[in-house]
């Protein structure tokens, strides 16, 4: 058994805000992957913004200015700068990124990657080749995020779907584009069909609050197109976003320059939902081009794909069978392992 401790110092969450909550991608991950350790027999200790010690899932919470743990076999620093410094007795440090690594050419990243040269952990391809060959470190390892279970072992009918489609991203993820791009392109297409949007600054924590003007523009906008068929829904817990996907029949998604691994995907192929994408920043790692979904890097083009899943019963049929095949090959545990197969 390994003593395993994550830590985290962004936004405040608990071991049960994700069943509370909408939560975003990175702290998602932190919670899957802990209790995917503890799963495996592992004593795993996730030291964080929360506010008072507590239990679960066998994973220990701590608040991380509270008591930090002195060592452990495998120390995961998640995101911050300040954390890749804070354990240096680790028998192993590994440095969990989520963003394109551009960032680590930053002093403050720099001067403690120099000093621990920590391993660092990418989401995939993509991901690995932001980072500047010059940038100090350890070991360059490409983990993929897992998909939770919920997604990955729900039973999902086969059943002809009514046309909804769903957008369950961060709104600065070019949202504002797709609601044109459904409104002047797609909806003439497929007039019966909605679009359902599931997002909002409340997922982000006070990250979300510095950027919420933003998005309460883009969120105005699409809902002064609520003629065209656009549906405002906001951010909901994951078991309530699963249910809704057993009655979503696609998703269109742009991409994203800033995205590395895309969970929203993940979660969507994992159930059986054909995405229609173009080929931005990681997400045509996400899907299997012409066979659980499109790669339509032409706005018509796109428009076109997504609805001809919307009108193509035997088409949506084909590539929901196929995502539901090939798709839910890669869940926490296996990225636990993956983790643990690091120390040394």
């Amino acid at each position: 058994m390994a003593k395993i401790v994550l830590a985290d110092d962004g936004i405040s969450f608990d071991a049960f805000t994700l069943d509370q909550k909408a939560l975003g991608g990175a702290e998602t991950a932190v919670i899957s992957l802990a209790e995917s350790m503890a799963a495996l027999g592992h004593d795993v200790t996730i030291c964080n913004r929360c506010d008072a010690p507590h239990s679960r899932n066998g994973v220990n919470w701590q608040p991380i200015d509270q008591d930090f743990p002195s060592g452990a076999d495998l120390y995961i620093a998640n995101r911050g700068d300040r954390l890749i410094t804070r354990m240096p007795q680790a028998r192993r440090t590994v440095f969990w990124i989520h963003n394109p690594a551009g960032f680590l050419k930053k002093w403050r990243f720099l001067r403690r990657l120099m000093w621990v040269r920590p391993a660092i952990v990418f989401s995939g391809a993509h991901h690995l080749s932001t980072m500047p060959g010059w940038i100090p470190c350890g070991e360059k390892v490409i983990i993929p995020c897992g998909i939770e279970d919920r997604f990955l072992n729900a039973s999902v009918s086969d059943d002809i779907r009514a046309k909804k489609a769903i957008f369950t991203s961060n709104p600065l993820r070019s949202l504002d584009w797709l609601v044109d791009v459904w409104a002047e392109k797609i909806h003439p297409l497929a007039p019966d069909a909605e679009l359902h949007v599931f997002a909002g600054p409340q997922t982000y924590g006070s990250a979300g609050d510095r950027k919420a003007q933003k998005m309460k523009a883009i969120l105005d906008h699409a809902q002064s197109l609520s003629h065209r068929g656009i549906v405002l829904r906001g951010p909901v817990p994951k078991a309530q976003l699963q249910e809704e996907m057993q009655q979503a029949r696609v998703m269109p998604y742009r991409g994203d320059v800033g995205e590395t691994f895309c969970l929203a995907l993940g979660e969507a192929q994992a159930m059986g939902i054909p995405c229609v994408i173009q080929d931005v920043g990681c997400v045509a790692e996400r899907i299997v081009d012409g066979v659980t979904g499109f790669v339509a890097n032409d706005d018509d083009v796109f428009a076109q794909k997504t609805a001809d899943i919307l009108n193509n019963d035997a088409l949506w049929l084909s590539q929901h069978q196929a995502a539901l095949a090939s798709q839910r090959n890669w869940g926490w545990k296996d990225a636990a392992q993956a983790f643990i197969n690091l120390i040394p």
